[in-house]
């Protein structure tokens, strides 16, 4: 890997990585397939992660289109913890999941979990063991459910990815949520 004019790095296929932190500490990660200058068409992966909270934002265009995945998600985040450096939003895990997300789980169950995850994420992030958790949620969600799914066993997969959130919810969105419910009716008294 070399490192052009700009100290960004170029590996042998001319892929270019950037990195840096901005000035809101916020870590930001840029893979282009070819050097962006002077606006040429490019494709890209951006990761925006805020490591103190394990929050942010990967956008890709590598299909033509701009997709974000809110990192928000426990489940990403349990994989990108767990992979760390080699992390890649497009993993095998995420892939199968997706695909069980879009062939089997009902609306209901993703809208429930797109409105509690970041509370969930966030409740684990105030943990001091917020490592292990991501490592438990990744052995006995993430690959335990992909192993069924890959098997076949859908239903299985339903109910342990079901479950899993309820008790998440009860063990690390509530704290949050009462918090969050807390400060807001000391804001509206505050206006009464």
């Amino acid at each position: 890997m070399a490192r052009d004019n700009y100290g960004h790095f170029i590996n042998d296929e001319g892929v270019e990585i950037r990195a840096n932190t901005d000035k809101r500490g916020k870590d930001h990660i840029d893979f282009y397939d070819n050097c962006p200058v002077n606006d040429e068409e490019h494709k890209s992966i951006h990761i925006d992660y805020d490591s103190d909270t394990g929050t942010g934002k990967i956008t890709d265009t590598t299909s033509g289109k701009a997709e974000s995945t809110d990192v928000k998600c426990f489940l990403t985040t349990a994989c990108m913890r767990h992979f760390q450096e080699n992390f890649d939003d497009d993993c095998y895990e995420l892939r199968v999941l997706r695909w069980f997300r879009d062939n089997f789980v009902s609306q209901q169950d993703i809208q429930h979990y797109y409105k509690i995850a970041p509370y969930i994420v966030k409740g684990i992030n105030n943990e001091e063991n917020a490592d292990v958790i991501y490592d438990y949620i990744y052995d006995n969600v993430v690959d335990y459910c992909v192993e069924q799914i890959v098997d076949g066993n859908y239903d299985v997969a339903y109910k342990r990815y079901k479950n899993s959130i309820l008790v998440f919810e009860e063990q690390f969105a509530r704290s949050v949520l009462t918090e969050r419910l807390t400060d807001t009716l000391k804001a509206v008294g505050k206006t009464l």
